[in-house]
């Protein structure tokens, strides 16, 4: 069984909502304010504060404070971590599906003989 870095539960919950996951594309190509996060949503900015909030608790951003304004920027090692350990399933189906085209491969033969 592969084993799970105690941080991951959090990331994946976090990522399980796709404003959130909108939220990190926005994030992706440049840093926003808060208020810019919450534009494309048509939320109130405390509704995307709390997005934000569960974002920063899953490490899967930062965010800096200039005056009062919030901004924020994705961080990419929490997002390796996952697809670390995403990257282990990858391999075992790559291995059966290997396996499969190895039967197939062989039954085929078989029939053309």
């Amino acid at each position: 069984m592969v084993e799970q870095p105690p941080g991951l539960n959090t990331v994946f919950r976090a990522l399980s909502d796709p404003t959130r996951r909108g939220m990190l594309e926005a994030l992706r190509v440049r840093e926003c304010s808060i208020v810019e996060l919450a534009k494309p949503f048509e939320m109130s900015l405390a509704g995307a504060a709390k997005h934000v909030q569960v974002l920063d608790r899953a490490g899967l951003i930062t965010r800096r404070k200039q005056g009062r304004t919030q901004y924020c920027c994705v961080n990419m090692d929490a997002l390796g971590e996952a697809h670390r350990w995403l990257s282990e399933y990858t391999r075992l189906w790559n291995s059966r599906l290997d396996k499969l085209e190895e039967i197939l491969r062989t039954e085929r033969e078989a029939e053309n003989d």
